[in-house]
């Protein structure tokens, strides 16, 4: 997808080589972008000492959002080297198989980590310790290798909801065409800063952190992991003007305790992808700045904005050569029917899959996974595993993922609707809806739901919600409640619905069964529960 005027990120690099400016913060220390350029400098030199021929020139990294992650990262687009993230809640044989999937040369890591990577057959470097210091210690030339945009620059791991994480290929093109983009769309400068908590591991924190504040200029603000209680004390600290987020951070904000001094703080923007309806506003107000979500992938493949005219729940208009197709037949979708009431009437026949046909957009591929690929790039067009519906004037509402999707009396159903109406209710902190087997055939419809701090499940006052609800099909009511402590999450926060559907009935958690219009608790006895 590049084109003659998209970036590298050696290109964004460059244009900070002699800048005095304040360029990088963690904790109490600070760098200039000269200075970030120069450590940079030295791991592209140190990277290329170590470099072992006839193979792939790939650097793992398995640490938390360090300086000396932007400086590998940089270090590799000077040198030439693949930079692959590393996810430090993967274990054992699972860790052990991201990496041999990589082709890591070498991982580097730091010693809160280290242990991770016992017994593993690859080279490991302490960032911290004296033989990596004495590695980069030497003053180095700024000569970078050249590249162009489509040459590769990182391994970035998917989540793994559905399976095991595919490493998609990233290239200079990919990672620096949306910070720029950004940087311009939003106007950011050298004046702001960049708050970065996001795992750097993750594509968000690359494409719409790391890159946007260096394609800016801007001073990009480290946190090593996200807290939520740390979120406002942070952008105070540092005087960020700029977040990302992806998922739930919003949600984790808005639950610490309000105070009156809220909304006195420099943040002006907010980008992300994944955020809750309702947290967009409630997170806007409380903290007066404007949040903007917009929906994509760790692939690149379809992209999709709101604009000011956009209608509550949708994502967005889609871009040309994007369309909503029939998952059997491959051929378009109508657009969504609704009620007066709001529902939907012909879920069958307008939900289906999100697809490209303009071709890959910024998909570059899978690495060692063709056939992944095949899966995705199928007769020149981007499937995206994402379920949406379009509405007549365009708008797209997105329906859960392939995966999530829902056979329910004959009906296919998409699991993110009914979130979205469930996640209205003032107790749920958190939804997440998913099938399990119907006895008979197809699915059941089950919702796990964490309650705000303090609430109890009221099953008579759920069950009235329910009822409630004009935009609530009839087949879209959940048969089975389950309330639980937390939800299974990835290191991004998205949910492993795998998991859930993995326990059904069979979890560690109370559950209510729904007979009629009531919620009764599900009995032992009740496991293999006839249909409704």
């Amino acid at each position: 997808m590049a084109s003659p005027d998209t970036p590298t990120v050696t290109d964004l690099l460059l244009a900070r080589a002699a800048d005095d400016g304040p360029g990088l913060r963690f904790e109490d220390a600070s760098w200039s972008w000269a200075e970030h350029l120069r450590r940079a400098a030295a791991y592209a030199a140190g990277f290329t000492a170590l470099r072992r021929p006839g193979i792939p020139f790939h650097i793992g990294i398995l640490a938390d959002n360090l300086p000396e992650f932007s400086f590998a990262l940089a270090g590799a687009a000077l040198s030439g080297a693949v930079l692959v993230g590393l996810n430090p809640t993967r274990r054992g044989p699972a860790l052990a198989r991201d990496i041999r999937l990589a082709d890591c040369q070498l991982v580097l890591t730091e010693s809160r980590h280290a242990d991770l990577l016992t017994g593993l057959d690859v080279d490991v470097f302490d960032l911290h310790s004296p033989a990596w210091q004495e590695i980069v210690s030497a003053d180095a030339p700024l000569s970078p290798v050249a590249a162009t945009p489509d040459d590769l620059l990182m391994l970035i791991f998917t989540s793994g909801t559905s399976g095991d994480p595919k490493a998609v290929r990233c290239t200079h093109g990919k990672i620096a065409f949306p910070g720029r983009m950004l940087a311009d769309r939003f106007g950011l400068s050298t004046s702001d800063t960049v708050y970065l908590s996001m795992p750097m591991f993750h594509s968000n924190a690359i494409m719409a952190g790391w890159s946007v504040g260096l394609a800016a200029g801007a001073t990009l603000a480290l946190r090593r992991r996200f807290s939520a209680s740390g979120f406002l004390p942070d952008v105070r600290r540092f005087g960020a003007t700029y977040a990302n987020y992806v998922g739930r951070p919003l949600s984790y904000v808005l639950a610490t305790p309000v105070r009156c001094d809220d909304a006195d703080n420099p943040l002006v923007l907010v980008y992300g992808n994944e955020g809750n309806e309702s947290d967009l506003a409630r997170f806007s107000s409380r903290f007066d700045c404007l949040v903007v979500d917009g929906f994509g992938s760790t692939e690149g493949g379809v992209a999709i904005a709101r604009t000011p005219d956009t209608p509550p729940g949708a994502l967005g208009k889609l871009t040309d050569g994007t369309v909503i197709l029939d998952v059997d037949t491959g051929t378009p979708c109508p657009p969504a029917q609704f009620a007066p009431d709001g529902r939907l009437l012909n879920p069958s026949e307008a939900i289906g899959e999100i697809v490209n046909t303009a071709g890959a957009g910024w998909f570059a591929g899978y690495y060692g996974d063709p056939a992944a690929d095949s899966s995705r790039l199928r007769n020149g067009s981007y499937h995206s595993g994402d379920l949406g519906y379009v509405d007549s004037a365009g708008f797209c509402y997105f329906a859960g993922r392939t995966g999530d999707w829902l056979r329910v009396d004959g009906e296919n159903l998409g699991t993110a609707p009914i979130e979205r109406i469930l996640a209205r209710h003032p107790t749920v902190a958190e939804v997440a809806v998913y099938g399990i087997p119907d006895p008979t055939v197809g699915d059941q419809v089950m919702a796990a739901l964490v309650l705000r701090p303090g609430a109890d499940f009221d099953p008579p006052g759920f069950a009235a919600f329910l009822a409630a609800q004009p935009d609530l099909g009839p087949k879209q009511v959940p048969r089975y409640v389950r309330i639980a402590a937390t939800l299974p999450r990835t290191a991004t926060y998205k949910v492993v619905k795998r998991m859930l559907a993995a326990e059904g009935l069979s979890c560690p958690d109370p559950v209510w069964q729904r007979s009629g219009a009531e919620f009764q608790p599900l009995e032992s006895s009740d496991v293999q529960a006839p249909s409704s």
